[in-house]
């Protein structure tokens, strides 16, 4: 198991340096997680739900309230100096970069920081940056990447230290189509490499494409642990049925709704038993161009957790 979490909590209390501290904040209410190794685990859940603060804690970068955390068998806490050469961390955006370093030099100074002596530090600088397609700009300054070289020195910078778990904080977050395609492709060809992957992001498409599994947070607060379909098995939600087809199918009982566009029937059903009474309908009908829906995590998670977790 590369996490075990159990009860844990974490609480601080608002204000900043010298400002007066206000009322107490629960960060994390007794949060229980397993991530298994050699698996690409999404955290999800509304701005401020305890993502981060999960990561930071895993990470050793914050202490918890109570409750035990553990990392590829080590305790947080009591071993955090076995933990911290074993994961790399990968934030979104601009965090944890400097601009007038060049991209060699930012790895050189990470690797450093992990103790890797000057020759294996060179070697793997060499491979990572060619590895992730900045080889050729390796001595340019940051500040001149764009967001998606920057998303990629961010990864490479991670993986200095040959990670065995890796820790993406909205890792996608600013970036183009194009570029967030790439870097999920690069997340699924780390974890076939036996890395252990957790991901925080409110991109659910994201989600759904990279994650084996996924577990929905609120209020510091586990919701479910699932498959992306199995969460979507299990939600109750309606489901929907597509076909190519101009049938009336409002009579069978269990049909919810339905729409019409550009030649595609869509019926919307109460459960899996009406999505069946409605393709069977179709079928015995002639229509073979048909197919059931199930909910996506979108809907799931929009159904948990309400709209405001989609407030990025």
């Amino acid at each position: 198991m590369s996490v075990h979490v159990r009860n844990l909590t974490r609480t601080y209390r608002k204000g900043k340096g010298w400002r007066p501290k206000g009322e107490e904040v629960t960060a994390l209410a007794g949060l229980t997680l397993d991530v298994p190794t050699n698996e690409v685990h999404g955290l999800l859940g509304p701005n401020g739900a305890g993502k981060t603060t999960l990561c930071k804690i895993l990470s050793t970068i914050l202490l918890p309230t109570s409750g035990t955390a553990e990392v590829l068998g080590h305790d947080v806490v009591a071993d955090a100096d076995k933990v911290r050469p074993h994961i790399g961390i990968v934030f979104g955006g601009e965090r944890g970069l400097y601009w007038k370093l060049t991209a060699r030099q930012t790895m050189r100074y990470w690797a450093a920081l992990y103790k890797i002596p000057d020759a294996r530090a060179k070697v793997r600088t060499d491979e990572l940056l060619s590895r992730l397609g900045l080889g050729d700009k390796a001595d340019d300054l940051v500040e001149t990447y764009s967001r998606g070289m920057k998303q990629r020195l961010h990864l490479a910078r991670g993986l200095i230290g040959d990670p065995k778990l890796i820790l993406f904080d909205e890792p996608t977050t600013g970036m183009d189509p194009v570029a967030a395609r790439d870097f999920r492709k690069l997340i699924v060809e780390l974890r076939d490499e036996g890395r252990t992957i957790l991901i925080t992001t409110h991109d659910m498409d994201e989600a759904e494409e990279v994650c084996d599994r996924v577990t929905l947070i609120d209020k510091g607060r586990v919701l479910a642990t699932e498959s992306p379909r199995g969460l979507a098995e299990m939600s109750g939600l309606h489901r929907w049925v597509e076909a190519e087809t101009a049938l009336d199918v409002t009579g069978i009982p269990g049909v919810v709704d339905t729409e019409t566009r550009n030649g595609l029937l869509r019926v919307k059903t109460t459960d899996d038993r009406a999505a069946r009474a409605v393709l069977d309908f179709l079928l015995d009908n002639g229509v073979r161009s048909v197919h059931a829906v199930p909910p996506r995590l979108e809907d799931v998670y929009l159904d948990l957790i309400g709209r405001r977790g989609m407030e990025v």
